[in-house]
Parts: structure tokens; sequence; C-alpha cells
């Protein structure tokens, strides 16, 4: 992985009670299909967990979950709000588990961040074999025409390109010798927001982290303006469509 793209990775610990603040939780049908197939206490493993949206979500369906996540301000949200979670320091590239440890490996808005070449091994390695892994990324329904449109105004000026994938577009999984069957499921949903909701998450995102205060603000004005003058109701209310794009392959 390029420096810059390891750089962007680590800033989110700066906004780490903000990104749990304001970032969206992932739909409980997306969370379905991500664990289809898996046992009914399976133990889990949360990978790159943040601050633990998703963690809460696989602990609250009585699953056995150990979240691993490099960066101490995420995790120190993680470990307060996710009370009885076992969370532990580490990366994808170094995994702090033995061997056949998990039944399942999840990664939510993570896996574009991961050294895939590093990672891939050891993710197959903490899984037993047959284990799933699976991906998650939330983001706009741009089958929606001013959701697209919206998006467009994001990247409109400013001099700080998207992340890999953090647009929400998911990332190929490894392939062998370590996984097959990299399959690719979309949950389409709805998320009840505000305009100043919505541009609070858009500040936790990388590119809004390194651009200049500037461009920021130009960008959040011009979103601030079509939200209101097209899409909010008189108290800036208006409703998300939203998907999220799971990504599932097996352990060989």
């Amino acid at each position: 992985m390029p420096d810059d793209e390891v750089d962007r990775g680590r800033t989110f610990g700066a906004v780490a009670r903000a990104y749990d603040d304001h970032r969206p939780a992932y739909p409980g049908a997306a969370v379905d299909v991500a664990l289809a197939g898996t046992p009914a206490r399976a133990r889990v493993l949360d990978l790159g967990a943040g601050t633990g949206k998703l963690t809460r979500l696989l602990a609250a369906r009585g699953l056995d979950v150990v979240a691993v996540e490099p960066d101490p301000a995420m995790l120190a949200v993680l470990r307060e709000r996710s009370p009885g979670v076992e969370a532990r320091t580490g990366s994808a590239e170094r995994i702090p588990l033995p061997d056949g440890h998990v039944d399942a490996v999840l990664v939510g808005q993570a896996l574009h961040w991961f050294d895939l070449d590093r990672a891939g091994p050891e993710m197959a390695r903490v899984l037993r074999p047959g284990g799933l892994l699976a991906g998650l990324w939330n983001g706009g329904d741009d089958d929606v025409a001013w959701v697209r449109e919206l998006g467009g105004l994001t990247v409109r000026g400013r001099r700080v390109p998207d992340d890999p994938a953090g647009g929400g577009d998911a990332t190929p999984h490894p392939g062998a010798p370590w996984f097959v069957d990299d399959t690719e499921d979309r949950v389409t949903w709805s998320r009840p927001t505000t305009v100043d909701e919505h541009l609070a998450d858009l500040a936790t995102h990388s590119w809004a982290l390194l651009g200049t205060p500037a461009d920021r603000d130009a960008v959040f004005a011009a979103l601030r303006d079509f939200l209101t003058g097209r899409v909010a109701d008189a108290g800036g209310g208006f409703t998300l469509p939203m998907r999220t794009v799971v990504r599932r392959s097996r352990r060989l």
C-alpha cells in the first residue's frame, strides 16, 4: 500500500468520538448477509474495528466477538462504548490471535486500508478452515439520481481525492491460496438524518480531515445549499437512501 494511503488510514483517531457519534451503523440485513452460514454462537473477529460501530452489532447478537484496532484513540472509544467486548491492539497485517481462532473475520469500512499482500495470509491464518471473510461498506445509494448529484458535489473543487474505496466501493478479497468464492451483495436502506448531521458525518472522512479548511468549507457550503434547497424539510431533516455493499469469501 502506498505511504499516502497508510497516512490516510491513520487520520481518524483525531476525530474518534465524532466518528462514532456521526458515522452510520450497519443495517441488520447487511450483517445477516455478512454472517450467513456461520454458527449461531460463532467466534468473530472485527478487524480494523475502529470505534466499534460493527463490534456492538455483533456483540448484541450474542456472538463471541474480539475487536482488533491499531489506532489507540479509536480503540479507547471502542473500549469505553463496548463494555464487556474483548478488544486488542493490532492490525490486519499482524493480528494478535492464534491460528484457527475464529469462525469469521468481519471488516467494516476498513478493508481498503489493508496491505492485502500481508493481511491476506494473516486473516487466513486466524480463520478456521472454511471460515468466512466479509467486508462491509456503507454509502449513499447512487442508483438514486439526487444522491448521485449530491456525491458529485462532494468532489467538485476540492484538491484531496477520495480514498481507494472510502466512498463505499468494495475491495476485492485476496484469492487463492487463501480464499475462494468472492461474491458481492448490496443491501439498500434509508437513513433519517439532518443537514447538520450529514455534514458532521462527512467531516470525519479522510478527504475532509486532510483538506484545507477553505476547500472543506466550500464543499460543505455547496452541500448545505443543495440539501436545504432540494431535499430537506423546514427543520433540516431528510431521509438519505443508503446501500451497504457486503463482500464475502471463504477460507480454503
